[in-house]
């Protein structure tokens, strides 16, 4: 009885998404051809931080987030950071440009443009798109184009995973992320998240819960080789998803 409620809230949720989405997707379309790239940022934020409103009210999701006061604040002048993310669901992707004070560029795969609506909001945003079958290509398309973002205050946020992650597993931290915050010069901010206890990988059945997100200090990138750099960051992710949901990594008996 529980998941069957599980499920039909999460229909709606789902059809809340769908129903929101194309109006704020058509609206962004059209004053993309006039607003600046920072209006249209925010703009989509709006509808990111309504559906991470629509999961709290419809699937009883909620958020509880510690150490914000590692990021700089909107009215800092401490300069941009590069923030490295635990991937385990999408719910995380919507949180962040909700949470964060300054706009936000994801560093993605090119197949989400071709999402109806979601997609073509997406692109009109100044993000780095990847093809991730050029990986030569692809980097030296994030390395330029972080570079630019950094120097315009824009923190690039990545999942050093690469893709999402089951609840309790550790993927392989790849070093992209490091290789950018030190090209760039930029610190990186490491961040846990707990999201797939409430929103598993590759599901759309959201159960009520809390999702816990923290948020590590700045690691300084100047003088530092990216794959040391990189295992800090691993190190720190991991040792704080197991301390937020101690469940999920507890020895198999």
């Amino acid at each position: 009885m529980r998941r069957l409620l599980w499920a039909l809230r999460s229909a709606l949720f789902l059809l809340f998404l769908a129903l929101t989405v194309v109006p704020w997707a058509l609206f962004v379309v059209l004053i993309s051809m006039f607003a600046s790239s920072t209006t249209i940022y925010w703009v989509c934020a709006g509808w990111l931080a309504t559906a991470v409103w629509g999961a709290k009210v419809i699937c009883g999701v909620r958020t509880r987030v510690q150490g914000m006061d590692h990021v700089p604040s909107a009215a800092d002048a401490r300069g941009a950071v590069l923030l490295a993310s635990k991937h385990q669901s999408t719910y995380e992707t919507f949180l962040y440009p909700a949470l964060m004070p300054h706009p936000l560029a994801y560093v993605f795969k090119r197949e989400l443009l071709y999402i109806p609506f979601f997609g073509w909001a997406m692109a009109r945003m100044d993000m780095i798109h990847i093809d991730r079958s050029k990986r030569a290509e692809a980097w030296n398309k994030v390395a330029a184009q972080g570079k630019r973002l950094a120097g315009e205050g824009v923190w690039v946020i990545m999942f050093p995973e690469g893709t999402r992650i089951e609840r309790g597993q550790q993927g392989v931290y790849k070093s992209g992320a490091a290789r950018l915050a030190i090209a760039t010069g930029v610190p990186i901010v490491p961040i846990a998240a707990a999201s797939a206890r409430c929103w598993p990988r590759k599901s759309f059945l959201l159960r009520p819960g809390v999702v816990e997100v923290s948020i590590g200090k700045p690691i300084a990138s100047a003088g530092r080789q990216s794959d040391e750099l990189m295992r800090e960051v691993e190190a720190w992710i991991e040792a704080e998803m197991r301390r937020l949901d101690p469940e999920a990594y507890a020895p198999a008996k």
